[in-house]
């Protein structure tokens, strides 16, 4: 098993960058624990720890929109990882946008840089 320093973090948690394996795109930013990162490593499949949660979480358990691992950095002090994936559903994000990044700042305010959401999150995940 590749040991990641999970010990340098209180919660035992590392950030994990999210890339779209083909464009270089970033699609998001999760954090994962020990038990995330075996599974990942054991299904091919990207696995997070849910801090809202307290909870392991496959990414699109609930929408279906699963990231394949393709391939997996790590840095230099083992503390951060970026998982190059195959974004399944095209939507990485909860918010039914492509990318969590979806937004910028210009003049002091947020601006949406993409036109329009590949899903409706009620559509997908149900009115809340």
């Amino acid at each position: 098993m590749i040991e990641l320093a999970f010990h340098k973090n209180e919660q035992g948690l590392l950030p994990a960058i999210v890339q779209d394996d083909t464009s270089g795109e970033v699609l998001m930013l999760a954090f994962i624990n020990q038990e995330a990162w075996e599974k990942t490593l054991a299904t091919g499949k990207a696995h997070y720890w849910s801090r809202s949660r307290n909870t392991l979480w496959l990414k699109g358990e609930s929408s279906g929109h699963v990231q394949l691992i393709r391939d997996i950095l790590v840095d230099c002090d083992s503390d951060t990882v970026i998982y190059k994936v195959e974004q399944l559903g095209g939507a990485a994000c909860h918010t039914g946008y492509r990318s969590c990044f979806y937004r910028r700042v210009e003049k002091g305010a947020l601006v949406s840089v993409f036109a329009h959401k590949v899903f409706e999150p009620d559509q997908v995940y149900g009115k809340k």
